[in-house]
């Protein structure tokens, strides 16, 4: 949206911490800063951290908390590593996260953070049509509880997941990390955007398995008066 666009815009000016990422073509995701800072958490796992935005709004709101970013595009990391660099607590890995550990097809759209390991629909591209398939590009793949090690005896954590349809496999590969988290915030879709996705009824019934329970819905995007998707927050 343009008016959140010129918000993040006229943000990252007034605050000089964010100058670097302005420099680099990235905002702070400041449309999360209202949820970020309603909550007490002793680490964040950034699913689809793309360039950095949601990182930076985390380190605004959540300035001493530890984070830990997944992201599989090579061009969008690096754009993060400029951002970010790689200071004490924050730490990226490249790669995509799913329900087993391999590689897999990636589907990449011409707004790279709306690439996908599933194929892009036709009614994303109705929807938000500079979000058609560019390319693709064959990643790996990894569970994300294999990599628990990197958020060794956190046990409050904030799970972050914008990963274009893919949420529910990340959250099956995802188990015991699920252990260790309180809040779980995750775009979902109500409608499919994605081939073969999981809606939000499906990610909530998972969570609500693992014991976790809708805390509220943020950032709603309309389509004809109908809520397509929205960013929701899962507590325990």
């Amino acid at each position: 949206m343009p008016s959140l666009r010129i918000a993040k815009a006229f943000y990252s000016v007034l605050h000089p911490g964010c100058w670097r990422a302005l420099a680099n073509g990235v905002a702070p995701a400041i449309e999360h800063s209202g949820v970020l800072r309603s909550l007490a958490v002793d680490g964040v796992l950034d699913v689809g951290a793309n360039r950095g935005q949601f990182a930076l709004a985390c380190r605004r709101c959540l300035p001493e908390v530890p984070i830990v970013a997944f992201e599989p595009i090579p061009d969008e990391a690096r754009v993060f590593l400029k951002v970010h660099g790689r200071p004490k607590g924050i730490e990226l890995i490249e790669t995509a996260l799913g329900d087993s550990n391999g590689e897999a097809v990636l589907h990449l759209s011409r707004s790279a953070d709306s690439s996908s390991l599933l194929p892009i629909g036709k009614e994303q591209v109705k929807l938000f049509p500079d979000t058609a398939e560019a390319g693709t590009l064959t990643v790996r793949v990894q569970r994300l509880d294999d990599l628990a090690g990197h958020w060794t005896g956190r046990t409050r954590q904030l799970l972050k997941l914008d990963v274009q349809g893919f949420e529910l496999s990340v959250l099956k590969g995802a188990k015991l990390t699920l252990a260790s988290c309180v809040h779980v915030y995750v775009e979902c879709s109500e409608v499919a955007l994605y081939e073969g996705q999981a809606l939000r009824a499906d990610v909530q019934a998972f969570l609500e398995e693992q014991g976790f329970r809708l805390a509220g819905r943020f950032n709603p995007s309309l389509a004809e008066g109908c809520l397509v998707q929205a960013d929701y927050l899962f507590s325990r």
